[in-house]
């Protein structure tokens, strides 16, 4: 079952595309979300000092999904994340994250992302193309997301659920402190991936 539709691969090239059928599963998942965060994981991964991975996530976030059934197209995702609550298992370290050498969190409390575009790549798998501000800088990037599911849960709420990575260069966004190694190469990666794992309840 997909949440953002599916492309008519067999239609002919030079036919007009016909409008696709709504299949029912998905018309009923049409609607408005919001994430919960006591079921959701915003996390990302850097390499520190050449050798080893450090992990970390954001604790304090909010958003919400638009899903449209009937027009793939339409739905929309937006998040909004607190740099205050990053958390890495090392206070020293989430102090320096959020200190003028990284986020500058006083200045710049807030991460967002804006989604622009939805588009379905078969199976469960979909991308999602939006625009992500960081230190006051906006660049686009693309996720990659997996569609999990619906549910009901015990309380009644209706749920879906995605996953979802990607991969930034945090210099794009001004991120570019570093220390050099003796032994060659820096001490924090450019490169940074991100993982998301969100829940997300219709709203009533």
């Amino acid at each position: 079952m997909g949440i953002f539709g599916r492309k008519n691969d067999t239609a002919a090239a030079t036919a007009p595309e016909a409008p696709a059928a709504v299949n029912p599963d998905l018309a009923a998942l049409t609607g408005d979300y919001t994430i919960d965060p006591a079921h959701s994981t915003l996390g990302f991964t850097a390499r520190h000092a050449m050798v080893t991975n450090v992990k970390g996530r954001f604790t304090e976030f909010t958003g919400a999904l638009h899903l449209d059934g009937a027009d793939p197209a339409a739905s929309t995702a937006t998040l909004d994340i607190a740099m205050d609550s990053i958390d890495t298992g090392s206070a020293d370290r989430d102090g320096h994250l959020k200190s003028a050498d990284f986020f500058k969190t006083e200045e710049f409390p807030s991460m967002t992302f804006r989604s622009t575009r939805a588009e379905a790549l078969g199976g469960d798998d979909y991308r999602i193309t939006g625009d992500l501000t960081i230190l006051g800088v906006t660049k686009p990037v693309t996720i990659d997301l997996e569609f999990n599911g619906a549910a009901k849960d015990p309380f009644g709420n209706e749920r879906v659920g995605f996953e979802g990575k990607t991969e930034i260069l945090r210099s794009e966004w001004g991120l570019t402190w570093n220390a050099a190694l003796e032994t060659g190469g820096v001490l924090v990666s450019d490169k940074i991936k991100l993982n998301f794992d969100i829940s997300a309840i219709k709203n009533a």
